[in-house]
């Protein structure tokens, strides 16, 4: 891989028993640049994230993240990682949560309570910090699950449906912030199935029965579709269902 692409998947395959759910997928995602997988519900799209992630392996072909074969442990440290099934202990309280992941992440304690201040305040949970994670709502905890994903500073932040249940004011001010780690390098490669955030990633990549069929810049997509908008790109490659 080139050593400018933080993400690379070259010929991916992945088999479930004797299911294909994956076919030949090959993208890139170099530093600094907002990727977006947009297809219809089990498209393929969770398959993807978790290859990158190091949760999954993939049958055949190759996953690179920062150069490294996947899945390597060394590399999850430069990972943040949000699912689309929040993995919370509803016993504890928000600030428990941070602060046990904050321990596998390894920050220290001066910096650990600085960040955990820090990604409170970006989803809006601070008020929220000592409430036992079982009386969140469902919204909450996708907020709650997004600030473990940004504890750690992570290089690439890979968030699958990151804004399911958030309010349109908040998703606006999330949107606002990862555009603002892109600038400063992160690499982000999100899963989304709203129009304008995917009209804010800088590439897309249109996954539909395990395949990548169409990848481009938002602009690119419609000028080879015709579509006046993105919903007609979802529409022209069959995605009419999403």
């Amino acid at each position: 891989m080139s050593v400018q692409d933080r993400i690379q998947l070259v010929g991916v395959n992945r088999l479930f028993n004797k299911t294909q759910v994956l076919h030949d997928v090959s993208f890139t995602v170099p530093p600094a640049q907002i990727y977006g997988l947009l297809g219809p519900s089990g498209s393929g799209k969770t398959t993807i994230v978790k290859l990158i992630a190091g949760i999954d392996q993939a049958t055949s072909g190759d996953v690179f993240v920062l150069g490294n074969r996947m899945p390597k442990l060394s590399v999850l440290s430069n990972i943040g990682y949000m699912a689309q099934s929040d993995a919370l202990y509803h016993e504890l309280t928000a600030e428990d949560n941070l602060i046990f992941f904050a321990s596998l992440f390894g920050l220290k304690s001066a910096h650990r309570k600085q960040r955990i201040k820090e990604v409170m305040e970006l989803v809006d949970l601070s008020s929220h910090l000592h409430k036992r994670v079982s009386l969140f709502s469902g919204g909450m905890k996708r907020r709650l699950s997004l600030a473990i994903a940004l504890l750690h500073e992570p290089s690439i932040l890979i968030l699958d449906e990151p804004t399911v249940g958030i309010d349109p004011l908040l998703r606006q001010s999330i949107w606002s912030k990862l555009e603002g780690l892109s600038k400063q390098g992160t690499t982000i490669l999100i899963t989304t199935h709203v129009m304008d955030e995917a009209a804010k990633c800088d590439r897309l990549g249109m996954i539909r029965n395990g395949r990548l069929i169409a990848e481009g810049t938002p602009q690119q997509l419609q000028e080879q579709t015709g579509a006046d908008s993105l919903e007609g790109v979802f529409i022209h490659y069959g995605g009419a269902d999403l």
